[in-house]
């Protein structure tokens, strides 16, 4: 049995691991933050000479897009300093190491999506957090591959199905963003995809490299996304409320966002044989734990 090491076990994607079953002859370990702190660079190497891993997933990150606006030195120590060590320790011990990224790199301004390769501008600090993660993985030294994704959600956690469903308990009408576009992801989907990626990495020294993006295919805005969450709750008999679209003006945050942010996904297809399902499909999956259906 060959163990890969999996931070941010806690964690929506990191979750979707744990919960799903390892590919045959691998088991993923999650160790909790007494044994693995993101805050805590110094103990990587003493974490990773402590069992001779196949491969390590990165799914730990600090994800308040908002508070990373004042919390700048916090999100930076997470999302930048920690997987430049992290890397630099996977490269020293010959370990492969997969890191999960995000579509906040960007700026925003494509008209089509985004490939890999292309030039990256992002609007806040956890976008720039990141983008500095992404460079220290780069320069690590060791084999890695870095994976952008977008707009992820789960049946835990906290995402945006499950603050529509909460807030749509409590209210008729919401209003969402209509103005910001890109897709959903689900964390058990992206989990799928990082597990094959690391045990490729783990199984095949000529296994590829680089930078991929996944996410579920096809696109949609915010407030057609709620819509969604909406009309498949309705037919479950769970909450349902009107949503009424605004503009990102109208809805003034702290960071700023992607107005378009979706990841062009042919190379992750063409090179590691995954190929995002639509993300209605996914979001249904999801709908289906939260809000079984009743029997007829």
């Amino acid at each position: 049995m060959k163990d890969i090491l999996v931070t941010g076990g806690s964690g929506q994607v990191g979750g979707a691991l744990l919960r799903g079953a390892a590919p045959d002859g691998f088991r993923f370990i999650a160790p909790g933050r007494d044994g693995f702190d993101l805050l805590r660079p110094d103990t990587f190497a003493g974490l990773i000479a402590a069992r001779p891993w196949a491969a390590i997933i990165n799914a730990g990150a600090y994800t308040a897009v908002d508070k990373a606006e004042t919390e700048v030195e916090l999100a930076w120590r997470v999302n930048a300093l920690a997987p430049a060590v992290l890397a630099r320790e996977a490269a020293l011990a010959g370990v492969p190491l997969v890191h999960v990224s995000t579509d906040y790199v960007f700026s925003g301004q494509s008209a089509r999506p985004y490939l890999e390769d292309d030039p990256v501008a992002p609007l806040g600090v956890y976008g720039a957090s990141k983008e500095a993660g992404e460079q220290g993985v780069r320069t690590g030294g060791g084999r890695s591959v870095i994976v952008r994704t977008s707009w992820v959600v789960s049946p835990w956690g906290n995402n945006f199905i499950k603050t529509m469903l909460r807030l749509g308990a409590e209210r008729e009408v919401l209003r969402v963003v209509a103005d910001q576009q890109g897709a959903p992801t689900s964390a058990v989907d992206l989990a799928g995809a990082l597990a094959r990626i690391a045990c490729a990495l783990a199984s095949d020294a000529a296994a590829p490299t680089g930078t991929f993006h996944f996410a579920n295919a096809g696109a949609t805005t915010w407030a057609d996304f709620a819509a969604e969450v909406f009309r498949l709750s309705a037919t479950r008999g769970g909450p349902s409320a009107r949503v009424e679209p605004i503009t990102t003006a109208d809805y003034p945050t702290p960071a700023r966002r992607p107005a378009y942010s979706r990841l062009a996904t042919q190379r992750i297809a063409s090179l590691y044989g995954v190929t995002p399902r639509p993300w209605q499909a996914a979001v249904a999956d999801i709908i289906d734990e939260l809000i079984p259906a009743r029997a007829s």
